[in-house]
């Protein structure tokens, strides 16, 4: 059986806790920053949890992660 390949655009996406659980970048935050209040662009700032519902789809594409 050959090696299962990681999908590279999930590799530079998503990162793997030694929890288990996997963070990701938050979106809306690369242009047109302008019409975004600083309120709003202050909260997109970090890393967050990724949705309970993606999960396993995330799992399947980071098969060694």
């Amino acid at each position: 059986m050959p090696k299962m390949k990681t999908k590279s655009g999930a590799k530079k996406r998503f990162k793997v806790r030694s929890s288990g659980g996997i963070k990701r970048s938050q979106a809306f935050k690369r242009h047109i920053l302008t019409k975004k209040t600083t309120k709003s662009k202050r909260q997109l700032r970090g890393m967050t949890e990724v949705h309970a519902a993606d999960e396993k789809l995330i799992r399947a594409m980071l098969p060694y992660a």
